[in-house]
């Protein structure tokens, strides 16, 4: 079959599946992003989630043999929650971001690139296919980019003119040489409004992001957080969206197209307290059908406490205290002695210094004398 007459088929059946936009680019090596993969390594920029051998990250060939083309999908998100609840003294609420809201992205997007795959190989038999989403060797953005999804904004997202940001991506390697299409010019111009909202500097410039300064990526870490980034944390549990909402191209861009991504109030901004007591198992029934649950609970426990203490909640001492004595867990001890120092009640003292003589973890006795500081201070 033609290549073009096949494009425009496969354009036409991504729709009635649901795919909100589609792409199509070339397998050529991405020489480009090779050089400022190199850069990011060298100045210890990356966030160790991606994959280390960046030739494959960059040569599509090297993932599917006599690759040609790579098909780029988008689906758009919601960026605003219906009946959400507030967040009020004696019962907080965290947060977690809007890529998170939902059922899990990367089941979604796959269960479409599969429907693409068979669509591809019922047309042409022979074809090879090879389709990836997120955690994949190559990189989504560079990807999209190629493909006309959309433009690489400085917040280090793809930002396309119908949606936004609020984007998910996905990409299929093929061996059929599609006609690619037109990438998107830059938009962003002189504008730097996410550079210079970034809670923690993680944008060191338009299109730079030092991951490990990244709150999204600070929240999904398991050991202590450094300090210098817990006040800046607040109430979020997991990733961070303020370098989406700054961005003009993301005004009035709300879009609900599918009733999967549609969020629970409940999961997506839950009761802060209740986390901390929770269960392996109440933890997965409630939440393991969401991307934020990937790493366990012990971040989002962890990320729970730090928010209680940003909320200078006294109604969560109780828990905290029992969390510091008892918890098998050094991290959560650890932090949990030091909320109660930051939340402030100077009648807890002899809890923390109860605590920092049964104490064996170092790092932990270490936080328990950052807690007994603060309320001695």
């Amino acid at each position: 079959m033609d290549a073009h007459i096949l494009k425009e088929k496969i354009i036409v059946y991504s729709k009635e599946i649901g795919i909100d936009k589609i792409g199509f680019a070339s397998a050529d090596t991405f020489e480009t992003l090779k050089e400022r993969l190199i850069v990011q390594q060298e100045l210890g920029y990356q966030s160790g989630f991606e994959e280390p051998d960046i030739e494959k990250r960059v040569n599509p060939s090297l993932l599917l043999p006599k690759a040609r083309s790579i098909i780029a999908i988008a689906l758009a998100y919601p960026s605003k929650m219906k009946n959400a609840p507030k967040s009020t003294r004696g019962d907080r609420r965290g947060l977690f971001c809007r890529a998170s809201w939902g059922r899990d992205y990367h089941h979604i997007l796959r269960e479409k690139l599969e429907q693409l795959e068979s669509y591809i190989l019922s047309l042409v038999p022979e074809a090879k296919v090879k389709s990836m989403v997120d955690t994949g060797e190559l990189s989504d953005r560079a990807v999209a980019e190629r493909a006309g999804i959309g433009w690489s904004g400085k917040n280090c997202a793809i930002i396309t003119p119908e949606f936004g940001s609020y984007v998910y991506l996905g990409e299929m390697i093929t061996n059929i040489p599609f006609p690619p299409d037109t990438p998107i010019e830059d938009q962003c111009g002189t504008c730097n409004k996410c550079v210079e909202a970034c809670p923690t500097g993680a944008l060191v410039q338009g299109g730079q992001l030092d991951s490990n300064k990244c709150i999204a990526f600070l929240t999904q870490t398991k050991g202590f957080l450094p300090e210098q980034y817990r006040t800046k944390l607040g109430n979020r549990l997991y990733g961070c969206d303020t370098c989406q909402l700054v961005c003009p191209e993301n005004k009035g861009k709300d879009f609900h197209l599918h009733p999967e991504m549609e969020p629970d109030p409940e999961i997506a901004k839950p009761r802060l307290k209740p986390l901390l007591t929770m269960s392996n198992r109440e933890f997965k029934e409630k939440f393991g059908h969401v991307s934020g649950s990937w790493r366990g609970k012990k971040p989002i426990q962890r990320n729970a406490i730090i928010a209680l203490a940003h909320f200078k909640d006294e109604t969560a001492l109780d828990e905290l205290i029992m969390l510091m004595h008892k918890d098998p867990r050094p991290v959560i001890r650890g932090t949990a002695a030091w909320a109660i120092g930051k939340i402030g009640d100077k009648g807890k003292l002899h809890e923390l210094e109860k605590a920092l003589e049964r104490e064996v973890d170092d790092e932990a006795k270490n936080e328990i004398e950052k807690g007994i500081f603060m309320l001695k201070e």
